[in-house]
C-alpha cells in the first residue's frame, strides 16, 4: 500500500494524457526577471516539448513561475523526464549567467491531468489569461511569453470565443504568486 506524503504535491506523471503544470521559483524569487531570461526559459520549455514529443497548448512564462498545458501522444517520453531537463537546464544557465553555481532555482511543481473537457477548456483560458490576471499586460495576445497570440492565429475564432468564455475564477491552480 503505498501513502502520499501531505507536504509535497503528488506526481502521478504517467505518459499518457494531458497535464496542467506549474512550477514556482524558490521563495518566489523573480529570478527570471528580464527579457532575455523570460525568452530563454520559454525557448527551453518549447525545445523540449518538442524533443520528448509532448505537444503544447498553452504557456505562460513569468519572472518567478510558470504554466503549461501539455498532451501526450503514442511517442511522448515521460512528462517527468522532460520536466527534471527543463529545471536542471534552466536553472544551470541562470547561475552560470548570475555566477552563482549551484544555487537552487526551483522549489517544486504541480501537476494535474485534465480528464474532463470543462476542466480542460477553462484550464486552457486561465494559462492564456494568466498574464492579464498578473496585471501584466491589458490583453493576453499583447504578452510576449504567453501562447495567447499564438492560440488566437491557429485556432478558429469561434473556438477561442468559447474557450475564452470559461470561467477561471474558482480554479484551483497553484498560483499564489
Amino acid at each position: 500500500m503505498s501513502f502520499d506524503w501531505p507536504h509535497a504535491p503528488v506526481h502521478r506523471l504517467d505518459s499518457d494524457g494531458i497535464y496542467i503544470v506549474t512550477a514556482a521559483a524558490l521563495y518566489e524569487e523573480h529570478l527570471f526577471a528580464d527579457a532575455s531570461r523570460l525568452t530563454s526559459l520559454q525557448h527551453l520549455l518549447l525545445s523540449l516539448a518538442k524533443e520528448y514529443q509532448w505537444r503544447l497548448e498553452a504557456w505562460a512564462v513569468f519572472t518567478n513561475h510558470y504554466h503549461f498545458i501539455a498532451r501526450s501522444n503514442n511517442d511522448s517520453t515521460s512528462l517527468k523526464r522532460l520536466l527534471k531537463h527543463l529545471h536542471a537546464n534552466s536553472a544551470r544557465e541562470l547561475n552560470r549567467v548570475d555566477d552563482k553555481i549551484g544555487r537552487r532555482v526551483w522549489f517544486n511543481f504541480w501537476d494535474t491531468k485534465l480528464t474532463y473537457e470543462r476542466s480542460y477548456l477553462a484550464r486552457l483560458n486561465y494559462v492564456h489569461q494568466n498574464p492579464v490576471k498578473h496585471g501584466l499586460v491589458a490583453k493576453a495576445n499583447q504578452y510576449r511569453w504567453c501562447s495567447a497570440a499564438w492560440f488566437e492565429r491557429v485556432t478558429p475564432p469561434a473556438m477561442v470565443k468559447t474557450i475564452y468564455g470559461f470561467k477561471t475564477d474558482k480554479l484551483n491552480i497553484h498560483d499564489d504568486f
